[in-house]
């Protein structure tokens, strides 16, 4: 069957049976869904792009109700697919799968090729290559976009769908974030909002499923949370759970293989209201050619790769007026902006403007009875939740302040019952001459199995702490307002990130009676911008830090306690995650140089070429799990790591490093990616490994991540015993400089500091541990370039560098950042003045090589990077600039 040669884009695609009829209802032809598929394309790409693509292939059409035709979903690419379609792959537990993935060049080819496959549903995740940290088992994803699933159960349909989407949006905004929706084209509706990317899968799922129990608690009759089928009927069930790293959604503009062709189509908050129905594809294009892309405010920059930092806040927040701000507390009527420009939720440097401008500009003084203090006697600006600041009264071990004056001293606190147009309560601390403030949609949580969602606003006046009464209607936050509880706190941390406080409230307030463990303990943590999630400590469960803990009270004791213990308690690691160190700048590294030092507040520990993994060993079972940062089991592909059974005679869970030593005697990453995904005990010659201890959070079932840092490594000191493959990572008593030496010396990434008085903050990544990379030079050859994507689609994506090899060169990798924009317009006229059809190498991978472009004359540069690969490439290098002196 010869087909039709057509020419999509600069691609030529070989399109069969292209009269076959694919919806029979409405006679719709493939070739017809290939137009659409071809025609949507401006518009499609923009959300699906660098995103890993599961087809939905209905190969002989959909069929009618009576008869449904076959359907299957395609993820790994089908045998004849054309080499210039990009794939990823990614690594599951008992195998790879590799999935196409649109890019923006060959995007309008690869939808015309999913049309000739039949490929109706394009199904993608919420996040996209390019923001994914680490790779194999231990990837992290970065979702750019958080997804709200609407699926109505029997008895409900669409009307019901958009009053939960109304309640939705209240609430979503009110965290700071756009919301926009999508009538999916099949039942229900799905809600988008953007993220930065600078939080993973794993929180993200873990606001949207607060989101959706908040609204399941306010909307019983209305809304359901989990996906019991009892529990739906005349329900809108509201599926969080497509925030997973591993699920995905149909994507925006995509077809759906129903009995009439419809599709998912982004619409606007007022068409919701109208009487709403699923859209056609002739009804969709329609629209585009009238009204562009609705979902376009959500669109990422395809090339953008924001900073790793966990607690970004670069979250933009919604423009909102006064009727669509959530009452009580939350973004300004600017959207979400203060006067010039600055967001909403930072904060003036000391000797600045007043922290309580945000605060005025929301009341008028004659129409409310709230508290509103003269510019002129404010509080000045002072340091926020930030760094390691302390309370306004931070009571430690040590205070010679006592009994009741010593409650006096300290900070207060109040919890405010808002009966606004959304029921709330509002949570205060006294913080440097204000209530700091959040936003509580489903207050305090009691248990601290749950966790509930909190949203930081402005700061408020201290008054405020007694305040009780009626905001007029029409006024900001217009209800009722009555203090729920109020006291005093202590505070355990105070920062940018999170807040650890103990609360001592009123005898007979909603603290006391509300069923959760005693003393209160509330941890605020910060997940995204000025979204927040509140839990529970429970103060019977858990070690206080050592300025709480008894003198006497020994690490050594605490991790050989059997006497003290049930012998055989069994560690579990299903829920537990590492704590991970935050990178450094150049400056930070500057000014820890003299911090570094023997005895100094900084242990150092060499930052190892490895595999983190939690390992929970019981010797009484004959029991050992092994789990990556992200959760996946990898017991099996490390069989050597059952000696840990011997080297520790109690249960326990460790925390280190897989190691396996590469020909120098260094650790090498790359050669333990053949000891992955095994099932069964490693292959003779298999390579071997070892593990390296740097922490233990549990031992002979009590829990050490409360203990500092010292008293941990004390502990660990006593329950292993380093035998065979298993060692103890060492600390090294070294200045700064000379332990920078001797990681290089080694062949090491670098170095990671741990404040020796730090907790173990399982699942976060931390101030208190600071990682400290190599930067190495290297002159390099500029011998090719990727075309750019998105906003760089003028200029360059990546340039390929090689470096000489004997009377030739050979390819070192990529460099894709570290340019400024005059550079990259700069580097774009130079190197496409000198382009050639024929490469001056011919080494470079065959995924690098598709749409990379050639230079006739290799042009010198410089990079920083971080190392080499086994193979000799370049780790994350970083464009420095040209070399004109080397050519």
């Amino acid at each position: 069957m010869a087909g039709t040669q057509t020419k999509v884009g600069r691609r030529t695609l070989r399109l069969t049976n292209l009269d076959k009829v694919l919806y029979p209802a409405t006679s719709t032809t493939k070739g017809e869904v290939i137009d659409y598929l071809v025609a949507v394309a401006p518009v499609l790409l923009p959300h699906a792009v660098d995103r890993p693509v599961t087809l939905k292939r209905w190969v002989h059409g959909v069929g009618t109700v009576d008869e449904p035709g076959e359907v299957f979903f395609q993820k790994n690419v089908p045998d004849g697919t054309p080499d210039w379609v990009p794939t990823h792959d990614l690594v599951h537990r008992s195998r790879t799968t590799t999935y196409p993935v649109l890019d923006e060049a060959d995007g309008p080819a690869m939808l015309a090729w999913f049309g000739q496959l039949a490929g109706l549903e394009l199904h993608v995740p919420q996040w996209r290559v390019a923001l994914d940290e680490g790779a194999g088992h231990d990837v992290v994803h970065h979702p750019d976009r958080l997804v709200l699933d609407l699926d109505p159960g029997p008895g409900a349909g669409l009307p019901e769908c958009v009053v939960v989407a109304h309640a939705c949006r209240e609430i979503v905004e009110g965290m700071g974030l756009t919301i926009l929706p999508v009538t999916s084209g099949s039942k229900g509706i799905h809600l988008y909002a953007g993220l930065d990317g600078t939080a993973s899968s794993d929180q993200v799922s873990q606001i949207a499923h607060e989101l959706a129990r908040t609204l399941e608690q306010e909307m019983p009759k209305l809304v359901v949370s989990t996906q019991s089928k009892a529990e739906r009927a005349g329900k809108v069930l509201l599926d969080w759970s497509q925030n997973s790293g591993a699920k995905t959604t149909v994507a925006p503009y995509s077809l759906r293989g129903r009995e009439r062709p419809t599709v998912a189509a982004p619409r606007s908050w007022d068409e919701l209201d109208d009487d709403l129905a699923h859209l056609s594809p002739a009804d969709v294009l329609g629209r585009v050619e009238e009204m562009g892309d609705l979902l376009a405010p959500l669109a990422p920059r395809a090339a953008a790769r924001p900073s790793r930092s966990r607690r970004g806040k670069g979250v933009p927040r919604a423009e909102a007026s006064d009727d669509d701000a959530p009452a009580g507390d939350g973004p300004s009527r600017a959207g979400g902006t203060r006067a010039g420009g600055e967001p909403a939720d930072a904060r003036p440097p000391s000797g600045t403007a007043d922290r309580l401008a945000t605060y005025r500009a929301k009341r008028d003084p004659a129409r409310t009875p709230e508290p509103y203090p003269d510019a002129s006697a404010a509080a000045p600006s002072g340091q926020p939740v930030a760094g390691d600041q302390p309370a306004a009264r931070d009571m430690s071990a040590d205070d010679d302040t006592t009994g009741d004056a010593a409650a006096d001293a300290r900070p207060t606190f109040v919890i405010q019952d808002h009966r606004a147009r959304r029921h709330h309560h509002d949570f205060r601390l006294e913080h440097d001459g204000v209530l700091l403030s959040w936003a509580l949609p489903r207050l305090t949580p009691a248990d601290p199995a749950r966790n509930h969602l909190a949203v930081r606003t402005e700061d408020h006046p201290l008054d405020y702490g007694a305040f009780e009464g009626t905001i007029p209607r029409g006024e900001y936050g217009a209800g009722e307002v009555r203090i729920w509880d109020a006291g005093t706190y202590v505070a355990e941390k105070m920062r940018d990130d999170e807040v650890i406080v103990e609360l001592t409230g009123r005898p007979d307030g909603g603290l006391a009676t509300d069923g959760g463990p005693q003393p209160p303990v509330i941890a605020l943590i910060r997940t995204d911008g000025d979204t927040w999630l509140a839990h529970r400590i429970d103060p019977t469960r858990r070690r206080r830090s050592a300025r709480h803990r008894p003198a006497t009270a020994s690490p050594r004791a605490a991790a050989g306690g059997a006497a003290t213990a049930a012998a055989g308690a069994e560690p579990r690691l299903t829920e537990l995650r590492p704590m991970l160190a935050s990178p450094t700048t150049q400056a930070e590294q500057r000014r820890l140089a003299h911090e570094v030092e023997p005895g100094g507040p900084w242990a150092v520990e060499m930052k190892w070429d490895g595999m983190r993994v939690l390992c929970a060993t019981n010797p009484d079972t004959d029991r050992i799990e092994v789990r990556t940062r992200s959760g996946a089991d990898v017991t099996t592909s490390f069989p050597e790591l059952r000696a840990l059974l011997e080297a520790v005679p109690v249960p326990a869970v460790l925390d280190g490093e897989v190691v396996a030593l590469g020909p120098t005697g260094a650790p090498d990453f790359g050669l333990l990616q053949s000891r992955l995904g095994l099932e069964d005990a490693p292959p003779p010659g298999s390579v071997p490994v070892g593990l390296l201890v740097f922490d233990v959070l549990e031992a002979s079932g009590n829990d050490l991540t409360g203990l500092p840092y010292d008293a941990r490594r004390e502990a660990l000191a006593t329950v292993l015993t380093p035998t065979g493959g298993i060692a103890i990572s060492d600390v090294v008593d070294l200045p700064w400089h000379e332990a920078l030496a001797t990681s290089r010396e080694l062949g090491l990434e670098g170095l990671v500091l741990k404040r020796r008085t730090s907790t173990y903050q399982a699942g976060r990544r931390s101030r208190d541990w600071r990682k400290v990379k190599h930067v190495e030079h290297a002159d390099v050859l500029v011998v090719g370039w990727s075309p750019g994507e998105g906003d760089r689609a003028s200029t360059l994506g990546s340039l390929l560098l090689a470096e000489r090899d004997g009377d030739g060169v050979r390819y070192v990798g990529r460099v894709g950042t570290g340019f400024r924009d005059a550079t990259l317009t700069r580097l774009a006229a130079t190197l496409t003045a000198d382009e050639t059809d024929t490469p001056l190498l011919d080494d470079v991978p065959p995924d690098v090589a598709r749409n990379a472009r050639w230079v006739a004359h290799p042009v010198p540069a410089e990079v920083e990077h971080s190392g080499r690969t086994r193979t000799g490439s370049l780790r994350h290098p970083v464009w420095r600039g040209l070399r004109h002196d080397l050519r």
